[in-house]
């Protein structure tokens, strides 16, 4: 993956991840749209990124995104740390809404795929009703088995989307992603995760300022202590001594 022959790219853990700004994305994903070029996108934050290295077929799920992208501000300052920065963050759900305000303007045919059936009924209802002229093709919940895949496949191949929002929680997305993105026939798949519920109303989205400090994960665990502070409390650990490991392989490597 060569981040879409645009820009150089940046290997942070074992990840090669784009070395782009929002404006660029949005550049790709109107190519992309314009050619029917296939453009699935992947995001990482710390959490997935230590998840990778438990996960194989998570990570082979990631890495064989035709772009990835920097989702968690903790993911750019490891790369600033280690001395291969990142220029900035490009948060799924903002890269989802300017996604969908550009397609306004430009025609885009969007399917929303995941959460709940309420939610994913809601996140439509509002981005029909704030970005005016969207056109959304198609929605469907995110609770289907393994043996419903095909059919869900072929549901989102017929209606001809020209970008496919995928709401679902990992490794489900990326492994429906991965397992599904050439059959689909939409030029741009995105992962989004949980933005369904937020675009819904169901979760709150930390403040600006917490964005900017990087502590959106622990806005998300004051909203939902029992079941995240202990997943936040091992991964972020995990991460930040997999960061502080690089930062002396990147010192030994400059007095060599």
């Amino acid at each position: 993956m060569e981040c879409e022959d645009t820009g150089p790219s940046v290997v942070l853990f074992g990840v090669p991840i784009c070395a782009v700004k929002m404006d660029q994305v949005i550049g790709w994903v109107d190519d992309a749209v314009r050619s029917r070029r296939r453009l699935r996108l992947g995001v990482v934050n710390a959490a997935k990124i230590v998840n990778m290295r438990r996960d194989q077929e998570l990570s082979d799920d990631v890495l064989s995104s035709d772009a990835i992208l920097a989702d968690g501000m903790s993911v750019v300052w490891a790369s600033r740390l280690i001395g291969r920065p990142l220029p900035e963050r490009v948060p799924g759900i903002d890269l989802m809404l300017r996604i969908v305000e550009h397609g306004r303007r430009s025609g885009y045919r969007v399917y929303l795929l995941g959460a709940a059936r309420d939610v994913v009924e809601e996140t439509a209802a509002r981005l029909s009703q704030q970005y005016r002229g969207i056109q959304i093709v198609g929605r469907r919940d995110g609770f289907f088995t393994d043996q419903e895949e095909l059919a869900v496949a072929e549901h989102i191949r017929a209606s001809d989307a020209d970008v496919l929002f995928v709401g679902m929680t990992s490794p489900l997305k990326e492994r429906f992603m991965s397992r599904w993105g050439d059959r689909l026939g939409v030029p741009v798949v995105h992962g989004v995760g949980g933005s369904f519920d937020v675009v819904a109303g169901k979760v709150k989205r930390a403040p600006d300022a917490w964005q900017r400090v990087g502590l959106e994960w622990l806005y998300r665990v004051k909203q939902e202590p029992r079941r995240l502070w202990r997943r936040y409390l091992v991964t972020n650990s995990v991460f930040a001594a997999m960061t502080f490991w690089e930062m002396l392989r990147a010192v030994r490597r400059r007095h060599v």
